[in-house]
């Protein structure tokens, strides 16, 4: 048997896992290990790294359902055919920074909620919390299927700039999200929410100024402001289409989706 810890990982992936191996299968360094997950309508494979003789580490895949899922275990050497070493089951959560992540999509033009996150606002969380939360919602953001006509504004696109009000934009910059604001910017609206004034005549800019958020407010006003350094800079999709092909730098790892 095989230890997986985590035994859960959220549903828009991206957190690193470790695989315990019991004692006859630490093997010879010509073996290649990976995992395989298998869901429900979708299937993952993962490539690890060797930590020690005895654990692997790799990458969760993003699933698209909460639900539990079988892993198996593959060990596979040149000239020998594949082999299932283990199984082990494992659970695709709905965690709060994608309940979050939903929450902000859906509210992107209520002002009520908006309001809201204002008020949140107010019990300023301390920095390293802000740098987690920044991190885990803006994968999330990225995971979430989008509707084609989603705007940083809202769904009501005849409110013309010059009505005042709150944007996505407003609260990404007052909690001082960089990736979360990085990943509204590139989204439709979001440009538009930059020059937007409101009840009491902040932009997201003059907001990032006002607060000394220099690294935002660079990332604001900078023609060629780059994407900030983040665990989701780390893994990108070289291919995508009937299934798709990460690359996660960090650890060195490819996770291959596809219909199961």
């Amino acid at each position: 048997v095989m230890k997986l810890n985590p035994q859960q990982a959220p549903l828009y992936g991206d957190s690193v896992i470790t695989v315990q191996l019991t004692e006859e299968d630490k093997v010879e360094d010509d073996v290649v290990f990976y995992l395989v997950f298998t869901g429900s309508t979708v299937q993952h494979c993962t490539s690890t790294r060797k930590i020690n003789p005895g654990s692997l580490e790799t990458i969760s895949p993003g699933h698209d359902c909460c639900e539990t899922v079988k892993v198996a275990l593959c060990a596979s050497r040149e000239g020998h055919p594949i082999l299932v070493v283990a199984e082990e089951s494992f659970q695709f959560v709905q965690d709060e920074a994608y309940d979050a992540a939903q929450f902000l999509a859906t509210c992107a033009g209520n002002q009520q909620a908006l309001n809201f996150t204002r008020f949140l606002d107010r019990s300023r969380p301390p920095a390293a919390d802000v740098d987690f939360l920044d991190e885990k919602v803006a994968l999330a953001f990225r995971h979430l299927k989008l509707p084609a006509e989603w705007n940083v504004l809202g769904a009501d696109q005849s409110l013309t700039e010059n009505v005042p009000r709150e944007t996505l934009l407003h609260f990404a910059v007052r909690l001082g999200l960089l990736r979360l604001t990085w990943f509204l910017l590139q989204q439709p609206g979001g440009r538009g929410a930059l020059s937007i004034h409101n009840n009491e005549g902040a932009t997201p800019v003059s907001l990032a100024l006002e607060r000394g958020y220099q690294k935002l407010h660079q990332l604001l006003t900078e023609e060629g402001a780059r994407e900030p350094d983040s665990w989701s800079t780390l893994s990108h999709t070289v291919h995508s289409g009937d299934y798709s092909v990460k690359h996660h730098r960090g650890l060195d790892v490819y996770l291959l989706t596809a219909a199961a």
